[in-house]
């Protein structure tokens, strides 16, 4: 593949920003610098650097983002940052049938909710990960304004109504884990779910957070706000 193809293919503008960037000599590749935009070069794992950081080449962008608090899961935000200033323009901008839509986010959390939160730009992806009828577990950590009681535990698993669907909406699982704080897990996602089950018990949520989706865990060394890309042992847990 052409040099300047591979740059337009991960994100880093179009083919004549992608040509100039290599013939001003800012792409490294295997530590030297490249200055011919129709060189060719087998994608598969290359290693290249462009302004001095480092890149490899992905067929399709997975990534793992630590959501901060007071950040909004949408490209175009009506109060909040967006997360998806957190991420390097390359990501933002990687071409999907012709057109810069970059990564997209597996589902959304609410301003307030912080962690673990998917983004890809593969579109096969984000179904199976989104589609109730996967049940793919996503655990939260769940801090409430008043304590928690057995009953309440028993109703969340039992299943309680939300006022848009007469069906049950049921936890997975639910264990508590202080005197008000519970970790909830639920395999389908609606709108302010985890907020409005806790509502329907008769209790109100404080602070929310994403700890783990399907078998991956939001590691304990991405602080909040950082990401990562993920690997192909995060995806066999997804």
């Amino acid at each position: 593949m052409r040099l300047e193809d591979i740059l337009y293919r991960q994100g880093f503008g179009t083919r004549r920003v992608c040509a100039g960037l290599v013939q001003q000599g800012h792409v490294h590749v295997a530590g030297a610098v490249q200055t011919e935009a129709g060189a060719l070069f087998d994608p598969q794992d290359l290693l290249f650097v462009v302004q001095g950081q480092a890149w490899t080449w992905q067929e399709k962008a997975y990534v793992m983002l630590h959501k901060p608090a007071g950040t909004e899961c949408s490209q175009k935000p009506s109060a909040w940052p967006s997360v998806y200033t957190l991420l390097p323009a390359p990501l933002r901008q990687r071409p999907q049938k012709g057109a810069v839509q970059g990564v997209q986010a597996v589902g959304r959390l609410d301003q307030d909710t912080t962690g673990l939160l998917l983004l890809t730009d593969d579109g096969a992806f984000i179904h199976r990960m989104s589609s109730p009828k996967k049940h793919v577990p996503k655990v939260y950590q769940v801090t409430l304004r008043h304590p928690v009681s057995a009953q309440m535990v028993q109703r969340l698993l039992d299943g309680v109504v939300l006022d848009d669907d007469p069906r049950p909406v049921r936890a997975a699982a639910c264990e508590p884990t202080g005197p008000s704080s519970l970790d909830l897990t639920l395999t389908e996602g609606k709108y302010h779910q985890v907020k409005r089950m806790i509502a329907a018990v008769g209790n109100r949520v404080e602070a929310l957070h994403r700890s783990q989706i399907g078998g991956l865990h939001l590691p304990a060394d991405l602080a909040p706000g950082q990401w990562r890309m993920l690997s192909a042992q995060d995806l066999a847990l997804l």
